[in-house]
C-alpha cells in the first residue's frame, strides 16, 4: 500500500484527526491541501495551516496550506481548484471538518445551529461538488480517487437523538452525503466512504468539552491508520461504506491496539456517539 504521488484535499487538517491523515499519507510523499480556517495561533486550540505545513514537510510530503472557511461558497470553490492547479489535479478529498455542540434543543442557540448545518452537512456537501470533476478526471487516469468523510453509520434510534438533537443531525447530514454520493458517483469511479471511530479520539477539541477524560480515548492515529488503508483500496469496489475503525484494522489483522492509547494498559475507553 502506499499513497506516493497522490494528490489530497483534506478539510479543516490544521489538528487532530485531520492532521494524523495528513502526516500519514506523508509519509509516502504525497501532496497535501490543508484546507482550513486557522492562519494565527489560537491558545485554546493549538495548531494553524502553517504549522500543519511545516509537519508535512517534515514528515516527506509536499503541503499546500490554504485558509479557508468552509462556511464560504466562493472560497471552498477557489481552494479546490487552487490546489488543483498546483498538483495537477486532486485524487482524494477528505471531509474532515466539523463543528460540535452537544446542547439538548432548548439550550441550543440558533447560531450553533447554523454553525453545526452550515460547517458539517453544507460544508461537506459543497467541497464534494467543488471536487468531484477533479476526481472524475482522477477517476479517468486510472488514479483510484476516493472521498473519504468523517461521520458516523446513519441510525434513526431515539437514543442517538434524544440528548443533542441538532448534533446529531448534522453529523448525519454529512453521513446522507456520502450515502448518495456513494450511488451518483459510482458510474464515474470515484469511491465515496464514511469513517468513524469506536471510541473518543483525543483531539484539542474533545479537550474542551467539560468533564471528558482522555486518558479513556484513543490517539487520531488510529483513524489516520485505518484512512490509510482504506484509500488504498479500489474505489471502484469499495464505496458506500460506513467504516468503523478497529473493524478495518481488524481486516487487515491488525487486532492489538494498545499503541493507541492515550493512557497505556485502558481497557474501558470511552465509547463514540452513534456506535451501538
Amino acid at each position: 500500500m502506499s499513497l506516493a504521488g497522490k494528490r489530497i484535499f483534506i478539510t479543516g487538517g490544521s489538528r487532530g484527526i485531520g492532521l494524523a491523515i495528513a502526516l500519514r499519507a506523508a509519509a509516502d510523499g504525497a501532496s497535501i491541501a490543508i484546507a482550513a480556517k486557522t492562519a494565527e495561533e489560537n491558545p485554546k486550540l493549538p495548531g494553524t495551516i502553517f504549522s500543519a505545513a511545516k509537519e508535512i514537510e517534515a514528515a516527506g510530503g509536499i503541503a499546500l496550506p490554504i485558509q479557508c472557511d468552509i462556511r464560504d461558497e466562493d472560497a471552498i470553490v477557489v481552494a479546490v481548484n487552487k490546489a488543483a492547479a498546483q498538483f495537477g489535479g486532486i485524487d482524494i478529498l477528505i471531509n474532515n471538518a466539523s463543528a460540535i455542540n452537544l446542547t439538548p434543543t432548548e439550550k441550543t442557540p440558533a447560531k450553533r445551529f447554523d454553525l453545526m448545518f452550515d460547517v458539517n452537512v453544507r460544508g461537506t456537501f459543497l467541497t464534494s461538488q467543488a471536487a468531484v470533476p477533479h476526481l472524475r478526471e482522477s477517476a479517468k487516469a486510472g488514479r483510484n480517487p476516493h472521498i473519504l468523510t468523517l461521520s458516523p453509520p446513519l441510525s434513526m434510534k431515539a437514543k442517538w437523538f434524544k440528548n443533542h438533537v441538532a448534533y446529531t443531525m448534522s453529523k448525519y447530514g454529512m453521513s446522507m452525503c456520502v450515502l448518495g454520493m456513494a450511488e451518483e458517483f459510482k458510474r464515474d469511479g470515484i469511491a465515496v466512504n464514511a469513517l468513524w471511530p469506536r471510541t473518543a479520539i483525543d483531539t484539542a477539541a474533545l479537550q474542551m468539552i467539560p468533564g471528558v477524560d482522555t486518558d479513556f480515548c484513543r490517539k487520531p492515529e488510529i483513524l489516520s491508520d485505518t484512512a490509510y488503508i482504506i484509500l488504498n483500496r479500489d474505489a471502484k469496489t469499495t464505496t458506500g461504506n460506513f467504516f468503523v475503525d478497529d473493524e478495518v484494522l481488524a481486516s487487515e489483522g491488525i487486532t492489538d491496539l494498545e499503541k493507541y492509547s492515550v493512557k497505556p494498559g485502558t481497557t474501558d475507553f470511552l465509547l463514540d456517539f452513534f456506535l451501538d
